[in-house]
């Protein structure tokens, strides 16, 4: 049976030379600009203008899929899914009708569709009825009012709570507090669900990076044992992860039940929503707006390609996949997309992810001072960088003689996974200042006329990427939540004000994030803790300072 689990301990030398394949990359990318001017200035112009040009080509890709999936966005919000899902019962009757009321709206189209599919064949769909969506919320240490408001935002989907099955699973690392947290949120929101559990994750476990993967698969394995109690079938069941700040859309659960039901392959899928970061974004200081805004962008524009989507963050997969599986990895600290490789090798190639049109909302990176909070955004993207780890486990199990997937598909991925690792560490760098680097390093680069010439023509295409930026700008106010009546008409200014900072954010977070993370894998000093992001609002800051204050001094 194939080995699922990333390495610990001491690795081969096979293992370890592909762990630092990626740093390799990376850092010899501005080895190869160096060695390039050295040799010859107009080598390294050349190569500069081909690194240039390839991400000009991706950029105009990426500005179509961004404008296409914020109007998919918009669209499959309006969408009562609740109705759909409720035709989905009475599969015949539902199709009859709508057959009558014929739509030329293509979603409509594909709706009526799926219904003549399931009232052809009803016995490969289960009916709406039938499922059960268990929702694992992990936490560590925050507070009541940020598990409260997630728990809320349950209470207020449009699905059947009554087909919620809740599990809150805490860390027994995080103390007395979020033990006692716990079981208040319990008391208040407890007969709201068909369920509401808690499970504690006990800490020190053997084989077990701290992290979230560790925490959620054991509220999994917790679950496994009480649906088979209540003699509820794991394939009957939906099984979706979120973090402790995160307020899925009214319509989430209706929409991925749809989704879960009008797929017959159902077991070797995943459901993707749209992680938006946008909880807070009024309250962050601008150069997390940037991060969070660009990263809640990136996350719409995968979602218009589903070759290359990969789970992240919040997802949803079902329970029967989850149990063979033995849930999400307990040694990474990027359990998320690394469960898209452990299922796709697990179900020999046979997986893919859904993407869902709706989003499941997120805080923005915000700690209780400004030097804290830009700590903590580097801490955050130094961890998702970290998803590099992936590279070294999917070539070693492609380029494995066991290897049980299509050597082409296996190869194409990697190489996608290969490419996006290294673009993120290196291209903004190349293009912030590679230009210079001939000219700096080799006097003869002043006689090349390519070479001389070279920072100009950056500065020209650096120029037509601000098209880019200000269809970034336009869009990012679509999506802002409405401004809170505490702040001013001027902080809307800021909103706009804040995107000179970009290439700032690009280079000093992303890329210095990428770089520190693939490094670290480079000399084998491994990530091996799960660093929670502080993530908070003003009111919440507030209450803390005042709580403080208003504590009586110890003697």
């Amino acid at each position: 049976m194939i080995d699922l689990e990333i390495p610990v301990g001491k690795r081969t030398l096979k293992y370890r030379l592909l762990e630092m394949l990626p740093a390799t990359l990376s850092y010899g990318a501005f080895v190869l600009l160096i060695v390039l001017s050295l040799i010859s200035p107009t080598l390294a112009a050349i190569y500069l203008l081909l690194v240039v040009v390839t991400l000009l080509v991706k950029a105009v890709g990426i500005s179509t899929h961004m404008i296409l999936g914020q109007n998919k966005l918009a669209a499959a919000q309006k969408v009562d899914w609740q109705a759909r899902l409720a035709d989905l019962e009475t599969p015949l009757s539902s199709y009859n009708r709508l057959r009558r009321h014929h739509s030329e709206v293509f979603e409509a189209m594909i709706h009526t569709d799926n219904l003549r599919l399931i009232k052809a064949d009803p016995e490969s769909f289960p009916k709406p009825s039938q499922i059960y969506n268990a929702v694992i919320i992990a936490t560590y240490n925050e507070s009541y009012e940020v598990l409260a408001t997630t728990i809320e935002s349950l209470i207020r989907t449009t699905y059947d709570k009554k087909r919620i099955i809740l599990v809150v699973a805490y860390e027994q690392r995080g103390g007395a507090a979020i033990k006692h947290t716990a079981e208040r949120l319990k008391t208040e929101f407890g007969d709201k669900f068909h369920a509401f559990h808690l499970v504690e994750h006990p800490q020190d476990l053997p084989n077990e990076v701290i992290g979230k993967g560790a925490n959620i698969t054991n509220a999994g394995r917790f679950l496994k044992v009480w649906l088979k109690d209540k003699k509820i079938a794991y394939k009957d069941v939906i099984v979706t992860t979120l973090d402790s700040d995160n307020r899925p859309h009214p319509t989430y659960f209706d929409y991925v039940t749809y989704e879960y039901i009008v797929h017959e392959d159902r077991k070797h899928l995943a459901y993707q929503p749209v992680s938006l970061f946008l909880n807070n974004i009024w309250d962050v200081p601008a150069p997390m707006r940037v991060v969070a805004t660009g990263n809640s962008f990136w996350n719409i524009i995968s979602s218009m390609r589903p070759h290359t989507l990969r789970n992240f963050a919040s997802h949803s997969q079902s329970m029967d996949a989850l149990e063979e599986m033995d849930f999400w990895s307990t040694r990474t600290i990027v359990e998320d997309g690394h469960q898209y490789w452990r299922s796709y090798f697990y179900f020999n190639g046979n997986y893919s992810v859904i993407p869902l049109y709706v989003p499941i909302y997120q805080d923005a990176v915000l700690s209780d001072t400004y030097a804290k909070t830009l700590k903590a955004q580097f801490i955050q993207l130094r961890r998702w960088a970290y998803g590099a780890t992936d590279i070294a486990y999917v070539a070693s199990h492609v380029f494995s003689r066991e290897r049980n997937v299509p050597l082409s598909g296996g190869i194409a991925r990697l190489l996608r996974l290969i490419d996006g690792h290294v673009t993120l560490a290196s291209v903004s760098v190349l293009v912030a200042i590679g230009g210079w680097v001939p000219l700096l390093i080799n006097s003869e680069a002043a006689r090349s006329i390519t070479a001389h010439q070279l920072p100009d023509v950056i500065s020209v295409l650096q120029n037509v990427a601000l098209i880019g930026i200000v269809l970034t700008v336009f869009l990012a106010f679509k999506m802002l939540p409405p401004r809170p009546a505490h702040y001013k008409r001027h902080r809307t200014f800021g909103m706009v004000a804040q995107w000179v900072l970009m290439p700032f954010t690009a280079i000093a977070y992303s890329s210095v994030s990428a770089l520190y993370s693939q490094g670290r894998l480079f000399l084998g000093r491994y990530l091996d803790k799960f660093d929670v992001t502080d993530k908070a609002t003003r009111q919440s800051i507030t209450d803390a300072k005042l709580a403080k204050e208003q504590r009586p001094a110890t003697k």
